[in-house]
């Protein structure tokens, strides 16, 4: 009797997230209930955004708000303009102190002639006053928070810094708000920073806007996305001059399952390939051969090897910017799950 009853149980909740085709997840997930604000004429204040400068080599760390930031760090620091500027912005509700900042830091620590810049934007698109809230103050503020950061970086050009050393590298909503920067940074400079990388950038609210409101090709002299959850809390846009797949049609990474009951628990295996992206891409910077890419027209092609004698190309840090398209990557090849 007891069983009878959980499968009873069980038919009328599956039941329900079919006929109702409704979760907390997938109302964020598909913006049924989202109101997607992409208003550019509300000069919302940014002020408070916070740049954190990190020289490993030298053990030198300083943050400033973002306003004045690029004055103020090249007032105290002597920066070498030769080295390699990696610039992050993390995703929705992630600060300085969360783990994607922390594997930015552990990944190019020990990198030579590197500075890493960590923004944290945590003020303006924190999960404060709920799920759905919260998202869409922090999409209304995206503009605003990427124009700042296009901003600071064109500061820095101004007082010396070259365009083809500095690499941007945002996740999820950091990487929709790159786009935003990268048009503000050539419009102060008249020139494309060198590579803007998008990692599993934002879909809700994206995947569907006008192409404006979307990180794509042309924003910096050469623009790459990865994606993990596309679909999903990933974009589906193909914009990019090369969109690299990871693993099932990057749409759901190995290691994260959705569990027993459609809809419940997706949100969860959401996040998990979401924030996968981050991972694949900062451990390929210690291991400069991982992550071949084939270019195919599909997944399943991929998959049955269809595409072995298509143009290959290397995913990751060490992409090397001269293959456009669509290309899959499997990273289970490498040990990375």
């Amino acid at each position: 009797m007891k069983s009878v009853l959980i499968c009873v149980v069980i038919c009328v909740l599956v039941r329900n997230v079919y006929s109702n085709n409704w979760t907390p997840f997938r109302s964020v997930l598909y913006s049924e209930l989202i109101t997607c604000d992409h208003d550019k004429t509300k000069n919302l204040d940014v002020s408070e955004v916070m740049v954190y400068f990190y020289d490993f080599q030298n053990n030198f760390n300083i943050s400033y708000p973002i306003e004045n930031a690029a004055a103020r760090i090249t007032s105290a620091y002597n920066l070498d303009t030769t080295r390699r500027l990696i610039f992050f912005v993390p995703g929705y509700k992630t600060h300085i102190q969360k783990n994607n900042p922390e594997i930015m830091r552990q990944t190019f620590k020990d990198v030579p002639n590197t500075y890493l810049i960590i923004v944290d934007h945590s003020l303006y698109t924190s999960g404060k006053g709920g799920r759905i809230e919260s998202y869409e103050r922090s999409v209304s503020y995206a503009y605003y928070i990427g124009r700042a950061v296009g901003k600071f970086l064109a500061g820095l050009h101004e007082r010396g810094y070259p365009s083809k050393n500095i690499h941007c590298v945002g996740h999820s909503l950091g990487g929709q708000m790159l786009g935003y920067a990268g048009v503000t940074y050539f419009n102060m400079t008249s020139e494309k920073v060198w590579r803007i990388t998008g990692l599993d950038p934002a879909g809700p609210c994206f995947s569907n806007a006008l192409i404006d409101e979307q990180i794509r090709s042309g924003v910096a002299d050469y623009v790459e996305v990865y994606h993990c959850n596309t679909g999903g809390l990933g974009t589906t846009a193909v914009l990019a001059d090369t969109d690299f797949f990871f693993n099932r049609k990057g749409k759901t990474q190995p290691h994260c399952n959705a569990g027993f009951l459609p809809g419940y628990g997706e949100y969860d295996s959401a996040k998990c390939s979401h924030k996968a992206c981050v991972r694949y891409w900062a451990v390929s910077v210690s291991h400069p051969g991982w992550y071949l890419a084939w270019s195919c027209d599909s997944y399943d092609d991929f998959k049955d090897g269809r595409c072995a004698a298509n143009q290959v190309t290397l995913a990751g840090y060490w992409n090397p910017g001269n293959a456009t398209g669509v290309f899959y990557v499997s990273t289970e090849t490498y040990g990375v799950v």
